[in-house]
C-alpha cells in the first residue's frame, strides 16, 4: 500500500493565498458586471402639513401612510407648531398674514373655515373638486357638510367629526329600572330618583359646562335648538322670543331641583369627565374624547358602566347636539396646490376615516362607517354615537365667530353664576350680536 506524503506548510499557505486571491478577483469581476442599484429616489415634491398641538402626531402619521405608499414621488412633512396654543396661533397668524408659502395644508377646527375664507388664507376648493364637488359633500354627515361651506364655496373638508353626548351611568339606570332620558323632564326625574335612592352626598345629577369657556356656547345653543328655534333668523339675532329664554329657565329648574351643583358656573369642559370618572356623576354632557378615558384610565371608577345617548330635548323626539371636529384646508399661498388637493382628498376620504376610527377611535364624518363590522368590533359604542353625530349642528358660521363666542359664553356664564338676569343677558347679547350680524 502506498503511503501519502505530507504536504509542506509553505505549500499549504501558497494554496490558501491563491484561493483567496481567486475569490477576491471573482467578487470584483462579478460586482463590475452586476447592474448598479441606485439609492432610493428623493421625493419629487414635499408637502408641508400643519396639524397643531391639538392633534396627536402618531395619528397624523397613520392618516398619511396610505397616501405615501400610493404616491412614492411625494414627501410629507408634519408641523405641530409652537409649544402652546397661543404660540401656535401667533406663529400661524404671522405666517399667513405675510402670505408665507411654507405650508401647503392645515388642520383647522370646525369653527374656523369662515374665518379663514374671509382672511383669504384658505384656497376655495370648488374648482379643484370640479364635477365631483356635490357628490363628495353629500357623503359627509349633515353638520360637517354645512361647516365645510362659507358663502357658497367649499373652504375645507372633514378630517374627523365630534359632538356632545349625554353620558350616563348604565349601572344606576338599570338598578332603578330607568331608560336613558329623552327629555329634560325625564332626565330631572331620573336624576332625583337615583340621588334619593343612593343617599350619597357626593353624587351629582347632571353636569354641563358653565364656566366662560367655548363649550358653554353649546350649553346655550343645545337647549335653544331643542325648542325648534335658532340663534339667528334671516341672518339677524333671534333673541326676542320665549324660546330664547328656555335655556336659562332650564338651568334654573334643574338647579332648584338640586340636579345640577351649586358651582355650575365654575364647571369647565374636563371637569365633567373628572367627576364622572370618580363615580360621582349620573349624567354628564361632554365631547367624545371622554369615552376612551372613562373606559381605560387606570383611576376610572366607572369602567364598563357608562352609556351614551342623544342629548335631551324639551319634547322626547326633538334633540340636537353641538358639532365639533377638525377639517382639512389647502393654503391659499401653497405652491403645490394640485398635489395638496390630492392629499386633502386622501385625508378626508372614507378609507382614511376608517383607519383613524379603527386605530385612534376618531368619529368618522361618514355615516356608513358607524355600521362597519370591524369598526364596531373595535368601538362598540359607535352604534350609539351615530344618531348623535347625525343630529349635531355647527355653531354660527361666520368670520367673526370668535366675537360671537365671547358674547355667548360671557353672558351664559353670568346668568348661571347669578350676576345677570336672563333678561339682562338677552338684551346684552342682542345688542352685541346685532353689531356683528348687520
Amino acid at each position: 500500500m502506498k503511503s501519502i506524503a505530507p504536504v509542506g506548510r509553505g505549500k499549504v499557505f501558497a494554496c490558501l493565498f491563491l484561493a483567496v486571491l481567486a475569490w477576491l478577483l471573482g467578487s470584483i469581476f462579478a460586482r463590475a458586471q452586476a447592474p448598479v442599484q441606485p439609492p432610493p429616489a428623493a421625493p419629487q415634491s414635499i408637502l408641508r402639513l400643519f396639524i397643531g398641538n391639538a392633534q396627536k402626531l402618531d395619528v397624523a402619521r397613520l392618516a398619511i401612510e396610505g397616501y405615501l405608499r400610493a404616491n412614492p414621488g411625494i414627501g410629507i412633512e408634519i408641523e405641530t407648531g409652537g409649544a402652546t396654543l397661543e404660540q401656535q396661533q401667533q406663529m400661524l397668524n404671522a405666517a399667513l398674514t405675510s402670505k408665507d408659502s411654507g405650508y401647503d395644508l392645515f388642520l383647522i377646527d370646525v369653527l374656523r373655515p369662515a374665518q379663514w375664507a374671509a382672511a383669504q388664507w384658505a384656497e376655495p376648493l370648488d374648482a379643484h373638486l370640479g364635477a365631483e364637488r356635490d357628490l363628495l359633500l353629500d357623503r359627509y354627515l349633515p353638520g360637517m357638510r354645512a361647516a365645510s361651506i362659507h358663502a357658497g364655496r367649499v373652504i375645507a373638508v372633514p378630517y374627523f367629526a365630534d359632538a356632545q353626548f349625554l353620558y350616563y351611568r348604565k349601572d344606576l339606570l338599570e338598578k332603578y329600572a330607568l331608560e336613558p332620558p329623552r327629555s329634560w323632564d325625564e332626565l330631572k326625574d331620573a336624576a332625583r330618583k337615583i340621588m334619593a335612592g343612593e343617599n350619597n352626598p357626593a353624587l351629582i345629577g347632571l353636569e354641563m359646562t358653565g364656566a366662560p369657556v367655548e363649550s358653554t356656547v353649546c350649553s346655550y345653543l343645545v337647549p335653544l335648538w331643542a325648542t325648534g328655534e335658532d340663534l339667528l333668523a334671516g341672518g339677524r339675532p333671534n333673541l326676542g322670543s320665549e324660546a330664547a329664554k328656555r335655556p336659562f329657565q332650564l338651568w334654573a329648574d334643574l338647579r332648584a331641583a338640586n340636579v345640577t351643583p351649586p358651582n355650575h358656573s365654575e364647571i369647565a369642559t374636563d371637569r365633567i369627565r373628572q367627576t364622572m370618572q370618580a363615580g360621582n356623576l349620573i349624567f354628564g354632557i361632554t365631547w367624545s374624547y371622554a369615552w376612551h378615558r372613562l373606559q381605560t384610565d387606570a383611576d376610572s371608577a366607572v369602567k364598563g358602566r357608562i352609556g351614551v345617548a342623544p342629548l335631551p330635548g324639551f319634547e322626547p323626539m326633538r334633540s340636537a347636539s353641538c358639532l365639533g371636529g377638525w377639517m382639512v384646508s389647502v393654503s391659499a399661498f401653497s405652491k403645490n396646490k394640485p398635489e395638496a388637493v390630492k392629499l386633502l382628498r386622501h385625508l378626508s376620504s372614507p378609507q382614511t376615516a376608517r383607519v383613524m376610527a379603527l386605530e385612534a377611535g376618531h368619529l368618522p364624518a361618514f355615516a356608513e362607517l358607524y355600521a362597519d363590522p370591524e369598526v364596531l368590533a373595535a368601538w362598540p359604542w359607535f352604534a350609539q354615537a351615530l344618531p348623535v353625530v347625525q343630529s349635531a349642528r355647527p355653531r354660527p358660521i361666520t368670520p367673526r365667530y370668535s366675537e360671537v363666542s365671547e358674547v355667548l359664553r360671557a353672558n351664559v356664564h353670568a346668568v348661571i353664576g347669578g350676576s345677570k338676569t336672563p333678561e339682562q343677558a338677552l338684551s346684552d347679547m342682542g345688542i352685541r350680536l346685532g353689531g356683528i350680524f348687520r
